[in-house]
This record gives C-alpha cells, sequence and structure tokens, in this order.
C-alpha cells in the first residue's frame, strides 16, 4: 500500500503521519521483509553511488581549493590580510542566502508534481531567481562604501564590488546546479565543479605569484596593466573566484536550451509561501556558520590588527575540519533529491532510519581519523604560529557531526509545507551562536566561538529530533548512533591523556592507527548483518565468515 497522495502529488503532513503508524500493515509479513530489504538497499546503493560522484567532485574539488589554505597562509603571513579575505568571504555566504531565497530546494520540492513542466517551473524560477540577483546587485554596488565601513574593510571597497559579481554569477548557477542533482547527472556537474575549482587555484597562483616576479623583471610590460600591487592580495584572490563563477555559468548554460519567457505568478507565489521559512532558516544558518568571526572582529581589540590576527587564526584552523565539513556537504547533495523521491516509497522512514545509521559510522570515524593524526593535519597550515588555535578543531568536528545529523533529521519539515519548523529551530541556533559569542568572546576569544558552534549545532540536532518525531515518525536506532558517538569522543580524550604522558609524534600516529582500526572492527562486529547486505564490504564479509568456519 503507497501512502496516500495529496492533491498535487505529495503527500500532506497529516496523510503521512496517519501513515506512518503502520505504512506496511496491508502486505503479509515475508512480503514486506522482502520488499523491505530489496527496496531499501536498492535504494541506499543508488544513494550512495550518486553520493560518491557528488562527493568526489566535492571533495575533490574542496580539497584542491582547501590546498589554497598554505599557500595562501603563507602568502599573508605577518599581515592582517588573511583576516579581511576570512571577512569578505563570511559576508558573501551570508548575503548569498538572500538572493537564492531557497529556490533550489524549492525546486526540489515542486519538481516531483507531474505538472511541473506544464507549470513552467524551471522557467518561473529563473526568471524570479535573475530578477532578484540584478536587483541585489545593484544595491551592493551603489552602497559598496558603507557596506565595507561595516564589515571593517574600509579602505577596500573594490572587495565589495567583487563580492558582488562572485555573488551574482553563483546565485545564477544555482538552478542549473540543482537541475542537474535532480535529473541524475553527478558527473556533469562534477565536472563543472572540479574544472572550475582549478581554474580558480591556477589564476591564483597567477595573481599571486607569477604576476609580481614578471612585473619585478618587466616593469613596462602588459602585466602591469592586469597587476596592480596597491590593490593587495585579496582583491586578486576576489577576482579570481569572479572568473571562475563566470566559467561555470557558461559551461552550464546548455541547461537553459528550451527556456521560455513564461512566469507563472500563481506558482510563484504558492514557491515564495513555501521558501521564505526556508531563506529565514538559511539566514539563521549562515549566523551559526559564518558570522563568528564577524563577531570576533567586532568584538575583540583591533590595537595592532589583533582583532583580525585572530580571525586568520581562527579561519584556518577552522579549515581542518574540512574532512566532516566535505562529507556533509557531499551527502547533502545526494541526499536531498534522493529524499525528496523516497518520499512515496512504502519503506521510505525506515530507509531514512537506515541513512541515518550509516552516516553516523562514517561520519565517526572520520572524527577519529582527523583528531587523532591532527599532528599531520597541522601543517596544511604553513603559518606555524596559527597553530595555537589547533585546540577547537575536535570541538568544530563534533559541532559539524551535529550539523550533518541535522541535515538528515530535517526531512520531516521539507518534505511537508511547515518549513516553518526549519525556520524557528534554526533560529534558536542562531539566538544561541550570538548570545555565547557577544558575551563571552571578549575573555576566551575563538574558543567561545568554538564552543558556540558545538552548542548550536547539538541544540538544534535535538529539537529537530524530538519534535519530527512526534510529527513524522521516523525509526531511527538513537541509542546506538548516541552510544557510537559517545565511544568516538572517549576515544578522542584517552588518546588525548595517554599522548599527554608520552609527548612521541611516532607513538602518537601509531596509538591513533590502533584506536581507528579498534572502532573499525567494533562496528563491524556489531553491524556485521547490516554490512554483508552491502556489495564489496558484504561479499568481503560473506567469505571471511565462511573461512573462519571452515577453520
Amino acid at each position: 500500500m503507497a501512502p496516500p497522495i495529496a492533491t498535487g502529488g505529495m503527500p500532506t503532513l497529516t496523510e503521512y503521519t496517519k501513515f506512518c503508524k503502520n505504512p506496511l500493515k496491508e502486505r503479509p509479513i515475508s512480503d514486506r521483509r522482502v520488499n523491505f530489504v530489496g527496496s531499501t538497499m536498492s535504494s541506499i546503493k543508488k544513494l550512495a553511488g550518486e553520493t560518491i560522484w557528488y562527493g568526489a567532485s566535492s571533495i575533490l574539488a574542496k580539497f584542491l581549493n582547501y590546498m589554497l589554505t598554505p599557500y595562501l597562509t603563507y602568502k599573508f603571513k605577518g599581515t592582517p590580510e588573511y583576516g579581511e579575505m576570512s571577512l569578505v568571504y563570511a559576508t558573501i555566504s551570508f548575503v548569498n542566502i538572500g538572493v537564492l531565497f531557497g529556490l533550489d530546494y524549492a525546486f526540489f520540492r515542486y519538481v516531483q508534481k507531474k505538472e511541473a513542466q506544464n507549470d513552467h517551473l524551471y522557467s518561473t524560477l529563473l526568471i524570479s531567481l535573475a530578477g532578484s540577483t540584478t536587483l541585489i546587485t545593484i544595491l551592493i554596488l551603489l552602497f559598496r562604501v558603507p557596506i565595507a565601513a561595516a564589515i571593517d574593510i574600509a579602505n577596500h571597497p573594490s572587495y565589495v564590488v567583487l563580492s558582488a559579481f562572485l555573488i551574482a554569477f553563483d546565485a545564477l548557477s544555482a538552478l542549473p546546479f540543482a537541475r542537474l542533482r535532480h535529473e541524475g547527472r553527478p558527473r556533469k556537474f562534477a565536472m563543472i565543479r572540479v574544472s572550475g575549482i582549478i581554474l580558480n587555484i591556477a589564476l591564483t597562483y597567477f595573481f599571486l605569484s607569477v604576476c609580481p616576479a614578471l612585473l619585478k623583471t618587466h616593469p613596462n610590460s602588459i602585466i602591469a596593466l592586469i597587476y596592480q600591487p596597491k590593490l593587495g592580495f585579496v582583491t586578486y584572490v576576489l577576482l579570481a573566484n569572479v572568473i571562475q563563477n563566470f566559467f561555470q555559468l557558461v559551461l552550464l548554460s546548455p541547461l537553459l536550451k528550451g527556456f521560455q519567457w513564461k512566469f507563472n505568478f500563481p506558482l510563484w507565489k504558492e514557491i515564495m509561501i513555501y521558501a521564505l521559512p526556508l531563506t529565514v532558516a538559511g539566514f539563521g544558518g549562515m549566523i551559526n556558520e559564518t558570522f563568528d568571526r564577524i563577531m570576533l572582529d567586532q568584538r575583540l581589540p583591533h590595537a595592532g590588527n589583533y582583532a583580525k590576527f585572530q580571525v586568520g587564526i581562527y579561519s584556518g584552523c577552522y579549515k581542518l575540519s574540512l574532512l566532516i565539513t566535505l562529507f556533509v556537504q557531499a551527502f547533502r547533495m545526494g541526499a536531498e533529491p534522493f529524499f525528496f523521491k523516497q518520499s512515496v516509497e512504502d519503506s521510505a522512514q525506515r530507509t531514512y532510519a537506515r541513512v541515518m545509521k550509516f552516516f553516523v559510522i562514517l561520519i565517526s570515524g572520520m572524527f577519529l581519523f582527523v583528531t587523532l593524526y591532527l599532528d599531520v593535519w597541522k601543517y596544511f597550515i604553513t603559518d606555524h604560529s596559527m597553530w595555537v588555535g589547533l585546540k577547537v578543531v575536535p570541538i568544530l568536528l563534533f559541532a559539524n557531526i551535529f550539523l550533518g545529523i541535522y541535515y538528515n533529521l530535517s526531512i520531516w519539515y521539507k518534505l511537508s509545507t511547515n518549513t516553518r519548523a526549519g525556520a524557528y529551530i534554526t533560529l534558536i541556533g542562531a539566538g544561541l551562536t550570538l548570545f555565547i559569542n557577544f558575551v563571552f568572546i571578549p575573555r576566551f576569544g575563538y574558543m567561545a566561538s568554538a564552543w558556540a558552534t558545538f552548542i548550536c549545532y547539538g541544540s538544534m540536532m535535538v529539537i529537530s529530533f524530538v519534535w519530527g518525531q512526534k510529527v513524522y515518525r521516523v525509526p531511527y536506532a538513537w541509542k546506538k548512533l548516541t552510544a557510537y558517538m559517545v565511544i568516538v569522543a572517549l576515544i578522542y580524550f584517552l588518546h588525548h591523556f595517554i599522548v599527554g604522558l608520552w609527548p612521541n609524534r611516532v607513538f602518537s600516529l601509531g596509538l591513533g592507527t590502533v584506536f581507528i582500526g579498534a572502532y573499525a572492527l567494533f562496528v563491524l562486529r556489531v553491524e556485521r548483518k547490516e554490512f554483508q547486505r552491502l556489495p564489496y564490504i558484504g561479499r568481503f564479509l560473506t567469505a571471511h565468515g565462511a573461512g573462519a568456519r571452515r577453520a
């Protein structure tokens, strides 16, 4: 029995709530088991395949991008420019939410309807996005001077001008990228993302290293027109990013084929009602994710550029949480369209629960991989004076685990029209972020920002779980998932304590390897039946078990 379908093709929240009480009651028990296991594993396998592609492209793209971190920390060494750049990009992330207005999420929600093509959904969203992008870009350009003063870069209004075009090209690419994800074309998605990042890295190196060297040897050449040292390195980092985003937009242009200048106003109005709470939630999310840098700059002393140096240290160390951040991002790219498509299946709730289990197992292992090998990861930051901030890394890693779980849990309100719930939860988190940072930064500096992130995402996770289970029950194995997170936290503290008694790098890495192996064996033992159903791993475990029995 499929869940009852409301008008428009998507189940209403009330219908889902009724269905979730006993979705398979009309089937024989044997049929339920066979169909559940087969359909669920097939769905998870599909999600895993797409996540690998999105993940591979995101990890490669972000890894290549993060490879700029040691390069940029070296180029900006001894200057406040790395902190200034971090402030600019924090502001860009915040403004991007207002430009997009949740239209990418709305696309996934409404494209499931059979009448979406006839309603000119894609054209309506593109016209809306182009209009809002043009308006906001003009406003940013007009008010570039006060905006620069507001984010403490008053001497560099050119940063704001470049940021305006960066935001515009990025926003206009959002719907074509969303269309690729919906159509299940991860290879093209990956090609465009990775090629854009490679171009960005090449341009950044050209502007920051090649141009200064050529200018010294050929001061009267054409290079003098391209590169002007007085503009500063941050200008050219932003310029490289602008060119990258424009290049990606050009590669996405074939997805505009068949575009018609037809605007469905009733549909647009309905989408705006759906997307407004998501936009509010997006603003709250950006406050949680990036506003700590801005508040560090505002709440710390400015004498001797102290605040900007602290922002630089915090931002550099924050990037060491990249492994978990990348995994969460890759998972979201694959999971968002998957969850919407899966929502009409009989076993949707159980599929969501099993996806959550695998997610927590993997991300907990990644936490150990980063924290227990932190003595290696820290060399990613070439400015060794920034290592003083490494103590924030475990806190931020666990905070991002909470964030990833929250994204998993958020399916209950995204499936319905009750997107206000997401806004409420995110605003609670944003309130905690602002309060903790405002009160505690003057005394504890960036440690307050790290703990604010931890408390914020942890609170959002708990609230979403409790609220969601009352509205749209999913049978998460929450006790077991909590146990996995507690276990990896205890392993980290045990490793930290033992290494503190004998601070030897080789010993630290060896002990970390033993602990990671022990965690992996423990998980395989506890979840053996689950892993046996997976391709490759399942065949290995089955063969290993058969060999052990024969012995």
